[in-house]
């Protein structure tokens, strides 16, 4: 039986969990040949984000969105990363400048100023989904921080951390034990 909802009713209700976007691989996912999406761009059912990503513009932002359009901008196995992760959870007391993505493989891709994209090796257990968004646990960026972030601040992001859930008990020693070593 031949499916009665159209293209966009499709990428629509994919977008609603996605922060109003949606992206060429998805579009893919949904059976819809990707040459829809700048043809429903062109007449206005989405806007053209980036290569590859486009967002329904009739969907209200959202105070993550743009931590969501950063992974989705670097691509797969993208991820937050660092302070951007403690920023996303409202851990420090100012947000970073840059939003920092990290991603295992080489990119060429060019990003805006706003994003900062990094090259790195995580392991499989150092990432998790927080709000839908690809990032590294907590616990990972917290210690990723303590080059750059002061100490205290670590801490009391670290003590904050554990209130809401965000590290186990254990988590949280490792964590405290680890900004104490020196080096």
């Amino acid at each position: 039986m031949p499916r009665t909802d159209t293209y966009r009713q499709r990428l629509w209700e994919h977008a609603l969990g996605c922060f109003g976007y949606v992206t060429t691989q998805d579009a893919i996912d949904l059976e819809i040949p990707p040459g829809e999406l700048p043809k429903l761009a062109e007449h206005g059912g989405l806007e053209h984000v980036a290569y590859g990503l486009y967002r329904f513009g009739q969907m209200p932002r959202a105070q993550l969105d743009q931590y969501a359009e950063a992974v989705l901008r670097v691509g797969r196995d993208a991820h937050l990363t660092g302070d951007t992760v403690l920023a996303l959870h409202e851990l420090l007391p100012l947000a970073p400048r840059h939003v920092r993505v990290g991603v295992n493989r080489r990119t060429r891709a060019r990003f805006p100023k706003w994003l900062d994209v990094r090259q790195e090796k995580v392991p499989d257990a150092d990432i998790t989904i927080y709000d839908g968004i690809p990032s590294t646990t907590v616990a990972r960026a917290l210690v990723e921080c303590k080059p750059y972030v002061m100490r205290t601040r670590l801490l009391e992001a670290a003590r904050v951390a554990r209130e809401k859930g965000l590290l186990t008990r254990l988590e949280e020693q490792e964590v405290l034990e680890e900004l104490s070593e020196t080096g």
